[in-house]
């Protein structure tokens, strides 16, 4: 073989695995640079059906790779050798370099340097696959795409003077009179979900074909997908008069840094946004005696219906109750009830029950502005465990992030701040949503309030909820949660109302109204992504045998081109029987004299084959054939 032709061959074996790791370099730095790479679509849902058909692929593909980096090393460590070999070179040295170019190791702890060289280049070789296998295979990875918009605010001046108007329009004049009918059971199930859920009851609400975890936590859904019901509502169900429709969604994806990249569909996609809610911070306790300011009275009650001879008829009696309460300016408060009693006027202590409650708009001190509520309640006949009660209940406006995740938004609050003075319509809301439960939620024989804090109890406790009365702490924190719930509720229910399609002009909430909404989306995808080190270090073994054989090749390329450097095409240094003909060359020599350069070898025992493997050998062509001499 010529010098041309050897440099050709060198320059083909190191061109061919630049290239291929060029290709690995170029692989890992476009996934360093967009961050996020993913197949098309197609791919990506063939590979979701048929993962273990595409990762056969995946390996196969590898293999080829990795044995074709090793079959180019092992020429390359090949035709080194052949060089090599026509210098002096001792046998285990030798060895060492059959054992590379065979793709093998020595284990001879008298010679660490060459074992330790020859098992590093072994297990470099053997993490070729594995690490084409690790920068090829795509994984299961959340793409983040910044999300951006608006929605009603409902903290700040301009919804309040709004909200005023409506409650004009609705024939409202007194803060106290703002018990709208058309917040219907929505706010009941919110406050079961809500009261429950901290004691260990599944918390799943539904309203408005949205299902909100636990609670709505104030907010309506900013996301398309999660946006609930489809419909389109009536004249006059709109805003105070919402009775279901599709919210308004103004919230969109923001281009990447890196827009000549496609976004994939992915197979499903989770949301985390950034909006504003509403909560209350609400702390129930017995009424004491000292709390006087109340006038808190549940006495005045007659019986307005009495039939004894009615046996077809389950209603014997009826009473009519009026509980006052003093809520400020010394104007009282009066709320009616009708409940069933028996022919003498009395009710049944077990099977009955009656909870009435009533809402001030204000503080319990009731010097402060209107920017808290109370609630005063207590339980009769089987809700006896209820005492006189005074709720302290504090709107907060939040700032929540919502995940929206599998069909169900959960909430948690990041910030929260009080109430301030330009939000007392919306507290005047927010107190006709409460009254309107306390009204609407006792019936002739039972309090929906009382079943749930009772339902609540019982499925929780060993023990009886009358066991305990006088210290029904967990009875008071039931009632916490429900009351919360409904605070959350009336402030979702709320902003529907507003959101809901024709609300406004063109379906747009205007700017003096709007808050901003961000958010991330996750979608769920396969491909390749930022791994910090893993990338770097299944590309390891490519660089460590390209430069391996870099070094070889011109090792090859600089000795094949001085003049009678005794290079043969048809001797193989790899090949068993090329190397035993050479030392069968040399075993003809004359065993007398040794000054000649013949071969002489000791024994197979292990003094024998140490010292073998220090004698040094020179391949030498005398034109006849070829034949290791032993040299000094």
């Amino acid at each position: 073989m010529s010098v041309s032709a050897n440099f050709l061959l060198h320059t083909a074996i190191i061109t061919s695995q630049v290239i291929i790791l060029a290709c690995g370099y170029g692989f890992v730095g476009a996934v360093l640079y967009y961050d996020y790479l993913s197949p098309p679509d197609q791919v990506a849902s063939l590979w979701e059906h048929h993962p273990q058909e595409l990762t056969t692929v995946i390996t196969l593909i590898a293999t080829v790779l990795s044995v074709t980096t090793t079959t180019l090393f092992t020429i390359s460590i090949k035709e080194a050798l052949r060089y090599r070999i026509t210098q002096p070179i001792s046998l285990v040295q030798l060895g060492a370099g059959v054992a590379l170019a065979k793709g093998s190791i020595i284990l001879r702890h008298e010679h660490l340097r060459l074992t330790t060289m020859t098992l590093f280049i072994f297990g470099v070789l053997r993490l070729l696959t594995a690490g084409w296998i690790t920068l090829l295979t795509p994984t299961y990875f959340l793409w983040p795409i910044q999300m951006q918009g608006s929605e009603l605010d409902i903290s700040g001046t301009a919804f309040s003077n709004l909200l005023y108007q409506e409650f004009q329009t609705e024939g409202v004049d007194a803060i106290q009179d703002n018990s709208f009918a058309i917040l219907n059971i929505g706010g009941t199930l919110s406050g079961v979900s809500a009261a429950g859920y901290n004691f260990g009851l599944p918390g799943i609400f539904n309203f408005n074909g949205v299902k909100y975890d636990v609670s709505t936590q104030g907010i309506v859904p900013t996301i398309e997908g999660y946006s609930g019901s489809n419909g389109v509502p009536g004249p006059g169900g709109t805003r105070l008069g919402f009775t279901g429709g599709k919210a308004t969604v103004d919230t969109v994806s923001l281009p990447g840094k890196h827009t000549s990249v496609s976004i994939p569909q992915g197979f499903s996609r989770n949301y985390s946004m950034w909006q504003q809610g509403l909560t209350a911070n609400v702390s129930c306790q017995p009424m004491s005696s000292s709390q006087t300011q109340y006038v808190w009275d549940t006495s005045n009650s007659s019986v307005i219906y009495s039939n004894p001879d009615n046996v077809y008829n389950s209603i014997t009696g009826l009473r009519l109750w009026n509980i006052t309460a003093n809520c400020g300016a010394n104007v009282p408060t009066t709320q009616e009830y009708v409940t069933v009693v028996n022919a003498s006027g009395y009710a049944d202590q077990s099977d009955s029950g009656f909870l009435p409650c009533l809402v001030c708009p204000g503080p319990s001190d009731l010097n402060q502005s209107y920017t808290s509520l109370t609630i005063l309640s207590e339980g009769f006949y089987k809700y006896r465990f209820l005492e006189a009660s005074v709720c302290e209940v504090v709107p907060m406006l939040t700032t929540v992030r919502a995940d929206y995740a599998n069909g169900l938004i959960s909430s948690e609050v990041v910030s929260s701040t009080p109430f301030r003075p330009e939000n007392e319509q919306l507290l005047s809301f927010i107190a006709g949503a409460i009254a309107f439960q306390c009204t609407y939620s006792q019936g002739l024989l039972s309090s929906t309030i009382g079943d749930t804090l009772y339902s609540v109890y019982s499925s929780t406790t060993n023990t009886s909820i009358n066991d305990n009365t006088g210290n029904q702490t967990q009875v008071y924190q039931e009632l916490e949660e429900y009351w919360r719930g409904i605070v959350e509720f009336s402030a979702t229910f709320l902003r529907s109302g507003f959101m809901v399609v024709g609300s406004f002009p063109n379906n747009t909430v205007p700017s003096n109204l709007s808050s901003p909404v961000n958010g991330t989306m996750y979608i769920s995808t396969i491909g390749w992504t930022r791994r910090s080190a893993t990338y770097f270090i299944s590309i390891l073994p490519f660089t460590i045998i390209t430069i391996l054989m870099g070094a070889s090749g011109l090792y090859s390329i600089l000795h094949g081109r001085k003049k009678n450097s005794g290079y043969r095409t048809t001797f193989d240094p790899s090949n068993p029987l090329h190397l035993i003909m050479a030392s069968a060359e040399a075993g003809k020599a004359s065993p007398v004299a040794p000054a000649d350069g013949s071969l002489r070898l000791q024994g197979f025992d292990d003094i024998g084959i140490t010292a073998n493997e220090r004698v040094k050998v020179q391949l030498q062509d005398d034109g006849v054939g070829k034949k290791f001499v032993a040299v000094s």
